[in-house]
């Protein structure tokens, strides 16, 4: 059984903002610097906020039993990040086709602008048991709203 959703704004009213953390001490390694691996969960943060803004959050999706894991990701670290910084990550939706969409992430410090990272992400969509769907199909709502924005 189909469960109905509800898309929040317009596509026209959506105005993407960065996501922000600030780097924790138990975040570093031996050497002061933020452990690379952080990078990836603060990626995911970020994505999490960007689809809060696109009007489908994790708990909508949860409800709506559908989930979207990680295909392939890619970092290139341009410099360190220390702990106590400010981080700015800056989503941007590459790609989607109803099966598949692509996030782009630049991560840099808030107060220089230093670039620390750039990234990649490709993501599915599946339903609670782990089969792939299509969101054209089983969400035209939603799907739509992902092409108006993307």
């Amino acid at each position: 059984m189909r469960q109905e959703i509800t898309i929040h704004g317009k596509t026209e009213d959506i105005k993407i903002t960065p996501y922000e953390h600030r780097a924790r001490y138990h975040e570093t390694d031996q050497g002061g610097s933020i452990h690379y691996t952080n990078y990836i969960k603060w990626m995911e943060d970020a994505r999490m906020h960007l689809m809060e803004q696109l009007g489908l959050g994790y708990r909508q999706m949860e409800a709506m039993e559908m989930m979207s894991p990680v295909v392939s990701l890619s970092i290139e670290y341009r410099s360190e990040a220390k702990f106590d910084d400010t981080i700015v990550i800056d989503t941007k939706l590459l790609q989607y086709d109803g099966h598949n969409m692509e996030v782009a992430y630049r991560i840099y410090d808030k107060e220089t602008g230093e670039d620390r990272a750039a990234a990649r992400s490709k993501h599915c969509f599946v339903n609670k048991a782990g089969i792939p769907i299509s969101l054209k199909r089983v969400y035209p709502e939603l799907d739509t709203k992902f092409f108006e924005f993307n």
